[in-house]
């Protein structure tokens, strides 16, 4: 889609599969038993030296659904306007707008998902 101003802007459709995307990657990293054992070094890494802030940052991020959706929801959005060539088709702060859009859109799965395992 083309704005008033002339940039090219993410169709509806292209925000979805990307927040589908980010809530399925979201969920990989922070929850799927794939990735137990490399969570597990990073924890154990961790619990060698508690107080030392990098790690305890490492650790939030990767324990949080909203920090790590929204750092894997522009990784996405970044190679999905890559790949297709429309990266420059739009100023920065345009590809800023739908990356807050694609991370909301998957932080909204996330949340009905987590409120879905409550009720189990």
């Amino acid at each position: 889609m083309i704005s008033a101003q002339g940039a090219a802007v993410l169709e509806l459709p292209e925000i979805a599969l990307l927040a589908l995307a980010g809530y399925r990657a979201t969920q990989l990293a922070v929850h799927d038993t794939i990735l137990d054992p490399a969570r597990d070094v990073v924890f154990a890494w961790h619990e060698r030296k508690p107080t030392a802030r990098a790690r305890t940052w490492i650790v939030s991020l990767i324990s949080c659904v909203y920090c790590m959706g929204w750092w894997l929801s522009g990784a996405l959005l970044a190679t999905w306007l890559l790949v297709t060539g429309t990266w420059h088709d739009a100023p920065l702060l345009v590809h800023g707008i739908e990356w807050l859009a694609v991370a909301g859109a998957a932080v909204l799965l996330n949340r009905w998902d987590d409120s879905r395992r409550e009720s189990y």
